[in-house]
């Protein structure tokens, strides 16, 4: 008899890290690290020097909380922004800048938006987020899930950045496990550059063809068919 494959909490929070270093290191250019131990805590919150937090719900409910010191945030947005060519002398050099709040909401609206794909994929269940919110701090601020959990699970992860400052994901969801009963294949993300180039190819293709009709046109007028 075939073990049927299951899925926990912990296997939750694994694919929810993975998203953050992906998603963060793609955008900044810089490896952004977890560590491989999870710390089990009580309760989440918004810590100093800032903080960011987005509920989600659906196939099951939770909320993911990341606080950055402030060199981490200046870091990850003067890295974001320097991809992106913005020049030296227009970055901001206070984390306390609506600049760095909003490129920290951006991004954190893509990598819990990556993480929900990998859920719908992986999982065959769907969840969906609300915006992210974000807040510059200067002392801790308690922060409940606004959801009712049976049996709430709690886990802090530490994250650094390339210069080793230091971030914290904390994820709160209702304990749950996800038993695969049969076998099933995950469809294949296509990148944006693979879509581009084949709506190239096909605009090209298009171009060509048009090309070919007008010649033969033309034949057949100096035919006078």
């Amino acid at each position: 008899m075939r073990k049927n494959k299951i899925v926990t909490t912990e296997d939750i929070l694994l694919k929810l890290c993975q998203s953050v270093s992906s998603v963060l290191t793609s955008a900044t250019n810089s490896n952004i690290n977890y560590s491989a131990m999870v710390q089990k805590i009580n309760k989440t919150s918004l810590k100093p020097d800032f903080g960011c937090f987005v509920l989600f719900d659906g196939g099951f409910s939770g909320l993911v909380v990341i606080n950055f010191t402030a060199k981490a945030a200046l870091e990850v947005y003067t890295n974001y922004m320097r991809s992106m060519g913005m020049p030296e002398e227009e970055l901001a050099i206070l984390h306390t800048s609506d600049e760095v709040g909003d490129v920290l909401g951006e991004l954190m609206n893509q990598l819990v938006g990556d993480f929900t794909n990998k859920i719908r994929k992986e999982l065959q269940t769907n969840i969906t987020q609300n915006q992210p919110k974000m807040l510059s701090l200067n002392k801790q601020v308690i922060l409940s899930v606004d959801t009712n959990l049976d049996r709430p699970q709690v886990r802090r992860v530490t994250f650094s950045t390339e210069k080793n400052n230091i971030f914290y994901l904390e994820l709160a969801m209702d304990k749950t496990e996800f038993i695969q009963l049969e076998d099933f294949e995950m469809a294949e993300d296509e990148s944006p550059d693979s879509i581009l180039e084949s709506t190239q190819k096909g605009l090209t293709a298009k171009k060509e063809d048009k090309q070919e009709d007008d010649i033969a046109s033309d034949l057949l007028d100096e035919l006078g068919l």
